[in-house]
């Protein structure tokens, strides 16, 4: 008899499953060795998963790297949102800004993949779209937030809108994780960039209507 096929759902499935380990891998092993002295091999090593699986599901590292960076920034961005959206029209600014910075700081690795990219999109404009891309949303998410809290909360007048407060949010909170990933001290990191946000978020003025 011969053996039955494999459904597509099922390759699909495995296939998935696949993606999800190389992904995890090359997360580990970016973190521990900078993007730029990493190997296929390596990764697949650490994936526990040959070649040929790593080029079913990727063309580069390049390419692999990417992927990494589009899913983690992703969750970044969905964190944040939520994290601004469980309060109601009113913006409770502590509490907000006490879960806002846990999203932001809990991950010292993933400070260092997303410098590896900044410092890769530095060298290269079409990189430069995919990292300008993914801080547009996060801002989008923190702007859309501060702009439903117009007349309900007061809110600065940052550089005149709800899209330069996020700006402001987002220039502190990279200032924080640069000495962050020098130090490696996350709970002065955190509490520092809680008074930040709160300082910029609760100066007395109002965001104009």
């Amino acid at each position: 008899m011969e053996p039955a096929e494999r459904s597509p759902a099922r390759v699909t499935r495995r296939r998935a499953h696949t993606r999800a380990r190389l992904l995890d891998a090359a997360f580990a092993v970016f973190a521990a060795k900078g993007f730029g002295r990493v190997t296929i091999e390596e990764v697949c090593e650490a994936a526990g998963f040959s070649r040929g699986a790593f080029y079913s599901n990727f063309a580069t590292l390049d390419e692999l790297f990417f992927a990494l960076y589009r899913e983690r920034a992703d969750l970044i961005a969905g964190q944040v949102a939520d994290a601004l959206a469980q309060d109601g029209p009113d913006l409770d600014v502590p509490a907000s800004v006490d879960r806002v910075t846990e999203v932001l700081l809990l991950d010292v690795d993933w400070l260092l993949v997303k410098t590896d990219f900044l410092v890769h999109a530095a060298r290269d404009p079409a990189v430069a779209r995919t990292l300008l891309d993914h801080r547009a949303r996060l801002r989008a998410a923190i702007a859309d937030r501060l702009a439903r809290a117009r007349g309900h909360t007061a809110l600065p007048a940052v550089l005149g809108d709800a899209d330069a407060a996020a700006r402001a949010v987002v220039a502190a909170y990279d200032g924080v994780t640069t000495q962050l990933l020098l130090d490696r001290d996350v709970e002065a990191a955190r509490a520092w960039l809680a008074r930040l946000l709160t300082a910029l978020l609760t100066d007395g003025s109002r965001i104009p209507a």
